[in-house]
């Protein structure tokens, strides 16, 4: 797929690094030459220096013939100039857009084809928010996912030393539990993915991928986790856009308190947040949070623009009591460096994104992607059409698809006209035509041949 990226930013780096990866045409237009340079010496792609508004730099990116415009600069306006140009000008059949601005994101007529023409918008924002959330839900997953419109979830959890997993295969785990509908995906001992299956034994401190039953999700965290405590007070760092949105969307169920160190805009959280606490000041100040009782908080979140200020103050709380702490981490050196230290969850503002471009990436009948571990592995739910005679799907067993090596059928859901089931398949299943496929992919190299598996053949009609 012949893909333009507009802004070699942040956003724009991290998307430009999953798409390279996986084989697509790469051109990013950028001012910024040595920025452009930088990228093009780490990865295969074209850069082309700027501005992506005027139609004669879209149009030496080569924009009449490409199959989707990617506008991520960090101005709104830019981004919806552009993806307006590329379709009128271009007829690029694809324009996504970063946009922040609530009033125009929101908006279908400003974002329709006699508007501004983007087919889909992106907010980092707005997913890290969803990101948090998730994990407040399931206080004890590392990364919490949803598919089938929220039917099946896939968890990442840390296994305790407490758990019923620990030290056990994951066959006994799964037949001591079987009341519940769950299935074991993946397993990384020390970092490394080692073989998952029924005679896998699961040490203490190994992180497990897990799809669940939505509704059976804290059943099954409970049993491979530490107890499950829900979260009911919350320390966040940061009143910008992500810590205002978070603390909203909190208020209702848990006591809030907010740090922010700006005066003007903590007068600004005040009015907008009268059921929580907001208070002047800097995180990273010990007496501050001792004053506050951070050793009580069951989450700690610092969500402001610095990097650094976010990964003191974490660690600080850390160390001060609070249960769980996350920090928002852009960059990504020190998102590795992060792992297994005492922060418990680094979250990639570029990565949480990531998921709603590829899924229109994808071939076939992809209808949503989620990448895991930082880009090194994927999951992705597929429809399965046709029949058995023009797809690769329907009418087989699962042991007689041709996965790609390492991939694993997690969980089937399927329609039905007693309600919608969700299926934790065997060797024996057999998929049947509008089910819903939720694959596992350990790694990129299998991305291009899952997707295959949901395209029908050519006498399909």
């Amino acid at each position: 797929m012949r893909i333009i990226i507009l802004g070699a930013g942040r956003v724009g780096e991290s998307v430009a690094e999953n798409l390279a990866s996986e084989q697509n045409d790469i051109t990013v237009i950028d001012p910024d030459p040595e920025r452009l340079r930088r990228l093009e010496d780490r990865l295969e792609l074209r850069g082309v220096i700027g501005n992506g508004i005027q139609p004669s730099v879209l149009r030496n990116a080569g924009a009449q013939d490409a199959d989707m415009f990617v506008a991520c600069t960090p101005q709104d306006e830019t981004n919806l100039v552009a993806c307006k140009i590329a379709h009128d000008v271009f007829n690029v059949p694809t324009r996504i857009a970063r946009v922040r601005s609530p009033e125009i994101k929101d908006s279908e007529a400003l974002l329709g084809p006699d508007g501004f023409a983007v087919d889909r918008v992106i907010c980092p924002e707005d997913s890290v928010t969803r990101y948090i959330l998730q994990l407040v839900e399931y206080p004890e997953a590392l990364q919490a996912l949803q598919f089938s419109q929220g039917r099946v979830c896939l968890v990442a959890v840390r296994v305790s030393g407490h758990s019923d997993l620990a030290g056990r295969t994951v066959g006994e785990f799964s037949q001591e539990h079987g009341e519940m509908n769950f299935r074991i995906v993946a397993i990384y001992h020390l970092g490394e993915e080692i073989a998952c299956d029924s005679a896998s034994r699961v040490c203490a401190g190994d992180e497990v991928f897990v799809l669940v039953a939505r509704e059976q999700a804290n059943q099954v965290l409970r049993a491979i986790g530490s107890a499950n405590q829900p979260v009911r007070r919350v320390m966040i760092v940061g009143g910008g856009r992500v810590g205002l949105s978070l603390a909203r969307s909190l208020a209702g169920q848990c006591a809030v308190k907010v740090i922010e160190h700006d005066r003007l805009r903590c007068k600004y959280l005040a009015g907008e947040l009268p059921d929580s606490l907001v208070l002047l000041g800097d995180a990273a100040d010990e007496d501050l949070l001792c004053n506050e009782n951070v050793g009580e908080m069951d989450l700690f979140v610092a969500v402001t623009s610095d990097d650094e200020d976010n990964i003191l103050s974490a660690m600080l709380a850390k160390r001060m009591g609070a249960r769980r702490v996350m920090a928002l981490v852009n960059r990504r050196a020190y998102a590795d460096m992060l792992e297994g230290s005492a922060i418990d969850i680094a979250i990639s503002p570029a990565h949480a994104v990531i998921g709603e471009l590829l899924t229109h990436v994808r071939r076939g009948a992809v209808v949503a992607v989620h990448s895991l571990r930082r880009g090194a592995a994927e999951a992705l739910e597929g429809v399965a059409r046709g029949s058995a005679k023009t797809s690769r799907l329907v009418g087989r067993r699962i042991d007689e698809i041709e996965l790609p090596q390492g991939a694993r059928v997690g969980a089937i859901v399927r329609p039905s006209t007693l309600g919608t089931q969700v299926l934790m398949p065997h060797h024996d299943t057999v998929i049947e035509a509008d089910d819903h496929v939720i694959l596992f992919l350990p790694h990129k190299r299998a991305i291009r041949k899952a997707d295959k598996l949901f395209q029908v053949r050519a006498t399909f009609f």
